[in-house]
């Protein structure tokens, strides 16, 4: 009787640590870029770049000559695309982990340019200095340039005059 009790506990222990362990494993976060108001949602479709994106796995999918891809960035003909100012196509009725079993679907549904309901995104999309940083490194080239120049320009006519 003591092994039947023992063996139901150990059971049971195992069965609630598991169900627990994959619950914590499957809520992804959404990112900032992200639509508010859906935040139990696993997919979004980009349709102005023809990709997904896996909330659960932080991971973009997308086609590669025929075969699907999951990468943590986009790939690079892509990396230039905001992803703040994109549409995002909320996939809430989809299960499981291929949403791209629909791709013609979606394709035709939500064609390059698509537009739907007007969306805020989850965070404010993080302000770049690089072109304030381009605009010193060019004038600091620029007065490096110069100041040689000027250094030889006077060594020239430094010499001129010897």
């Amino acid at each position: 009787m003591k092994k039947l009790v023992f063996a139901s506990v150990l059971f049971m222990s195992v069965f609630f640590a598991h169900a627990q362990v994959s619950i914590n494993v499957n809520i992804g976060t959404p990112p900032s870029w992200g639509p508010q108001g859906y935040d139990d949602d696993r997919y979004y479709y980009l349709p102005d770049i023809d990709v997904y994106y896996d909330v659960n796995q932080s991971v973009f999918i997308y086609d590669n000559g025929g075969k699907w891809m999951r990468e943590k960035r986009l790939p690079s003909r892509y990396r230039q695309y905001d992803l703040y100012s994109g549409y995002k196509v909320v996939l809430t009725d989809y299960r499981g982990d291929a949403p791209y079993t629909y791709h013609s679907k979606h394709r035709a549904n939500y064609p390059k340019g698509y537009k739907g309901q007007p969306q805020k995104n989850r965070g404010e999309k993080p302000v770049k200095n690089n072109k304030s940083q381009g605009k010193q490194k060019s004038e600091n080239k620029r007065n490096n340039n110069s100041q040689k120049q000027s250094g030889k320009d006077h060594g020239h006519s430094h010499n001129d005059r010897h």
